[in-house]
């Protein structure tokens, strides 16, 4: 006994979210490499390798979403949903990645300021560029973040892109400001100090759905409070919570039923209440209950 209803979350509406913030990012990251060569600026090409990034990440995250919206076949029961778990997967290590490569040049930056010489002006012109750029493609990922793992994965790294922007920008006014071209080198360490918690986040949150951890927000607990609180049930066990991916909880439970109400043939009107209850109060739309007579429980080893 079981609800199949679909979760809402994958749709051509996040797919077309992901391919305008793609082509907002991939021109940006252009006009970013070419700054960079023209103005001898690392915390410029440090956000335009961000920007690769994120341009990478948001590939990654509308093939990933195209993937997960194909239905669920007698191979795979619950669909292709993980396979944005996956692509987050990759946008983490990419991160981690990044994070180091621009702490090494901005290291290597700080000790040797004078091999290269930054032009300020050309510096803040792209750098107020990019600032804008993320702002939009941040603007249009806001909403649909909330409900896939894999667009929060891209939304995450342009929200680091466009603090790094601003960082940019605070360089760029103080080398034009004071010509200490160390203030380049400082901003490529603080967009590579950005990467890291983020990429640690995303990483977390992968490895908590791939463990089939309860969600966070979510206690077990108070579901089974609320099962047992439901008209008819006298018992709940083998409760068991996880998730498919960000924003598709699913549940299961053993719930003992009062042989009274399954005389009277009341397991559907219970199961109803049930389904209805975890759908309401917590955005489960995917659950599995097994209704049992009062003398038949029976607890698996996971209990």
């Amino acid at each position: 006994m079981h609800d199949h209803a679909p979760t809402g979350i994958r749709g051509a509406g996040h797919r077309r979210l992901l391919a305008i913030s793609l082509g907002i990012t991939a021109g940006s990251m252009i006009v970013q490499i070419v700054g960079a060569a023209l103005s001898g600026s690392l915390a410029l090409l440090a956000d335009a390798a961000h920007m690769f990034t994120d341009a990478a990440a948001l590939v990654i995250a509308l093939i990933a979403s195209g993937v997960a919206a194909r239905p669920a076949n007698e191979r795979r029961t619950f669909g292709y949903q993980r396979a944005e778990v996956f692509g987050a997967l990759v946008n983490g290590v990419i991160l981690i990645l990044l994070s180091v490569w621009v702490a090494v040049e901005g290291v290597t930056r700080l000790l040797r300021p004078d091999d290269v010489e930054v032009a300020g002006g050309l510096m803040l012109v792209v750098a107020i560029v990019g600032l804008v750029a993320n702002a939009v493609a941040l603007w249009l990922l806001s909403a649909a973040q909330q409900h896939s793992i894999n667009v929060r994965g891209a939304y995450l790294e342009v929200l680091g892109d466009l603090i790094g922007s601003v960082a940019v920008i605070v360089a760029a006014i103080v080398v034009i400001g004071t010509g200490w071209g160390r203030a380049d080198a400082i901003a490529s360490l603080f967009i590579a100090a950005l990467l890291v918690p983020r990429a640690v986040k995303l990483l977390g949150e992968v490895v908590s759905v791939l463990a089939e951890s309860v969600p966070q927000g979510t206690h077990v607990r108070e579901i089974r409070d609320h099962i047992l609180a439901t008209p008819g049930v006298v018992g709940a066990h083998d409760v068991h919570v996880w998730q498919l991916t960000r924003g598709a909880p699913v549940f299961t439970a053993h719930v003992v039923v009062d042989d009274a109400a399954l005389r009277d043939g009341k397991a559907a009107e219970i199961l109803s209440e049930l389904q209805g209850c975890l759908s309401k109060h917590f955005d489960v739309e995917h659950s599995t209950f097994q209704l049992e007579p009062a003398g038949h429980v029976e607890h698996d080893a996971h209990a």
